[in-house]
C-alpha cells in the first residue's frame, strides 16, 4: 500500500469529494482524521468504513473557518495520531447569487470556510511537519477558480485565492521536504452537481469535451497520487480534472 503508516485528516470528510478522498487514502494504507461540522451520522458512517479496512479513524468535529475551534482540532488529532503526515484541505460552500444581490455575508462566508479555512488548518499542523521534515497539503480548489461562471464572484474567488495560496506556500516550503499541490475538479457527480436544473445541466455537458461529469473517485485518486512516493517531485501544482472543460 502506498500510504501505510501515514496520517492523514480530510475536512469536510462526511460527503462527496470529501468523502471519496478519505476512502481512497485508507484504502492505500492511511489512518484518517474525518473532520465535520454538523453531518455526525454521515461522518460516522466513513469511520466506520475506514476502520472495516483494518485502518484508525477519528472524528474531527471542528469549524474550519473558526481558527480557535481548527486549533483545538488539532490537538486532538496530534494526541490520537501522534503526528500528522498529510492534509487535505477539502471543505467548502458555495452561496450563489449575482454579484449586484449578492450580501456582505454571503460573501464573507464562503470566503471564511473556503480560503480561511485552508489558511487556518494549514497554519496549525504545518509547525509539527517541519519538525518531521515532511508533509504533504493537497488543497481542493475548482475549475470555477480558474475560469470563472456568473452568480459565483464569491466562490470563483476563494478558490483561485487558494491556488494563489498553495503556489506561494510550495516556494516556502520546497526545501524543507513538504510539498503542497491543488487539485481542481470540474463539474463532479456531487450533491452540488445534483441540485443543478436538467436544462442547465444538458448545458454545462455541451461544454465538455468528454459529455460527462466527474466522479469524486477520480479527484480521489489524483490526492492518493500527490500524497504518495509517485508525487515526490511535484509541488506548486495545480492538477485539473475536468474532462477538457478548462484547456
Amino acid at each position: 500500500m502506498q500510504l501505510d503508516g501515514r496520517t492523514a485528516l480530510v475536512t469536510g470528510a462526511s460527503r462527496g469529494i470529501g468523502r471519496a478522498i478519505a476512502l481512497a487514502l485508507a484504502e492505500e494504507g492511511a489512518d484518517i482524521a474525518v473532520n465535520f461540522v454538523s453531518s455526525e451520522g454521515p461522518a460516522k458512517e466513513v469511520a466506520e468504513q475506514i476502520r472495516k479496512m483494518g485502518r484508525r479513524a477519528l472524528l474531527a468535529q471542528a469549524d474550519v473557518a473558526d481558527y480557535p475551534d481548527t486549533f483545538r482540532m488539532a490537538q486532538d488529532i496530534l494526541k490520537e495520531f501522534g503526528h500528522l503526515d498529510i492534509l487535505i484541505n477539502n471543505a467548502g460552500i458555495n452561496s450563489d447569487k449575482t454579484f449586484v444581490k449578492m450580501d456582505h455575508a454571503s460573501w464573507r462566508r464562503v470566503l471564511a470556510i473556503n480560503l480561511d479555512g485552508v489558511f487556518n488548518c494549514t497554519k496549525v499542523f504545518i509547525d509539527q511537519m517541519l519538525q518531521q521534515n515532511w508533509g504533504r497539503v493537497v488543497n481542493i480548489t475548482s475549475v470555477i477558480g480558474q475560469i470563472g461562471n456568473f452568480g459565483q464572484a464569491n466562490y470563483a474567488a476563494s478558490k483561485a485565492g487558494v491556488a494563489a495560496f498553495t503556489k506561494s506556500l510550495a516556494k516556502e516550503l520546497a526545501s524543507k521536504g513538504i510539498t503542497v499541490n491543488c487539485v481542481a475538479p470540474g463539474f463532479t457527480e456531487t450533491e452540488m452537481v445534483d441540485a443543478i436544473p436538467e436544462r442547465v445541466k444538458n448545458k454545462l455537458l455541451d461544454q465538455i469535451p468528454m459529455r460527462r461529469f466527474g466522479k469524486s473517485e477520480e479527484v480521489a485518486r489524483s490526492c492518493v497520487f500527490l500524497c504518495s512516493r509517485d508525487g515526490d517531485y511535484i509541488t506548486g501544482a495545480e492538477l485539473s480534472i475536468n474532462g477538457g472543460l478548462f484547456m
